[in-house]
């Protein structure tokens, strides 16, 4: 039945975008009919794509191809709305300022080139910032930390589909370049069936850093089998915090990695988040919290204890304006943030993508935290 609901709000926002696209934009262009015509083709095509995708996202029995056409359209859809939008803006504006009858052509042109340049435009570079992660040095100063750590968080990464094998094998020898004390991955690691995430995952055996590679539970997990990624990932020498602490470093020097499960599993019925239950043994030296959304914070009643929470979830909007959207829902998107006189918070903008692999005014990230 969720399934059912989701596929029915997803086709109906697809549709939803597509038509005003048509509308107020397609239709408004001053350009040669056999023009539009092929761009109305164009669109309608587009949003067949965007239709099938989740099934080839869920169901990955399709060819690499044909998985990455069907997974542009989402991305195209929702840039070309917002387009339309300004396009629209831009339009009701030209039509209030008086003009003679040659110059008014003249600019109506140009606005709607502009326009159907503006689309390819970004389309081109959204798809081509995906291509490339950003190494963020972050420098953090952590209360009564009395020796310096290096922590490389990933997170996101949403293996299935175009993240792959080779992906997962590019991204690791990156990490080992960087010669960490530790690695987080902070949820939302496997986005497929276990089954067809195993190969990437198996690559991740293969990160080095001084005290081992932990991980935390995101929201899609639960879409796919708790338990069995759980397992699976344990098995590969990764820790899985599952609302509960280690002690980086040696005692007196170091601090307690804590980590819990997401939110979502309130939703679940199972695997729910219990900081209280992390904390446990965690007496008068530093705490780093690894939870999943910043939007778990609204849930503590004090993170007094917690002086550095790393979060994902976001993807810090992935694609512009999309980022406006996500900080209706999450109070931090993205970057270092204080949340109180205790608690700084870190919002990992995501080291893959969901989705088309398209990213504009947020690039994906491999972050070092130097906590000192």
């Amino acid at each position: 039945m969720n399934n059912i609901i989701f596929f029915t709000i997803f086709i109906l926002l697809f549709a939803f975008q597509t038509f005003i696209i048509k509308k107020r934009l397609i239709n408004k262009l001053d350009f040669k009919s056999s023009y539009k015509k092929a761009l109305t083709y164009f669109l309608y095509i587009t949003f067949i794509g965007a239709i099938c995708y989740p099934f080839a996202r869920y169901y990955p029995y399709v060819p690499n191809w044909l998985y990455f056409m069907l997974s542009l359209p989402i991305g195209v859809i929702f840039l070309t709305f917002g387009i339309t939008i300004i396009h629209d803006f831009v339009s009701f504006i030209f039509k209030k300022t008086p003009f003679k009858e040659n110059r008014r052509v003249f600019f109506k042109k140009s606005i709607d080139i502009g326009a159907i340049s503006l689309v390819v435009g970004t389309n081109a570079k959204a798809m081509e910032n995906s291509k490339h992660i950003e190494l963020e040095i972050v420098p953090v100063k952590i209360k009564n930390l009395n020796k310096s750590y290096n922590i490389v968080q990933l997170s996101d990464i949403h293996i299935g589909g175009l993240i792959d094998k080779l992906f997962i094998r590019n991204l690791v020898d990156r990490v080992n370049l960087l010669e960490a004390d530790l690695v987080v991955i902070t949820g939302d690691l496997v986005d497929t069936k276990l089954k067809y995430a195993k190969d990437a995952l198996y690559e991740l055996k293969n990160l080095k850093s001084t005290y081992g590679t932990f991980f935390i539970v995101g929201n899609h997990e639960y879409f796919h089998g708790v338990q069995p990624i759980i397992d699976y990932v344990n098995s590969l020498g990764i820790k899985v915090l599952e609302n509960e602490n280690v002690y980086i470093g040696e005692k007196g020097n170091g601090f307690y990695l804590l980590g819990v499960y997401d939110r979502f599993g309130n939703r679940f019925g199972d695997y729910k988040p219990d900081l209280n239950k992390a904390m446990i043994g965690t007496y008068n030296e530093p705490c780093v919290l690894l939870a999943h959304q910043p939007k778990y914070l609204e849930e503590l009643e004090s993170t007094k204890n917690i002086d550095l929470i790393l979060c994902g979830h976001t993807h810090g909007g992935q694609i512009f304006p999309f980022n406006f959207l996500v900080k209706l829902q999450q109070p931090y998107v993205r970057g270092l943030n204080q949340h109180n006189e205790f608690t700084q918070v870190y919002v990992n903008k995501g080291t893959g993508f969901w989705g088309p692999p398209m990213r504009l005014g947020a690039s994906s990230e491999i972050t070092l935290l130097q906590l000192s």
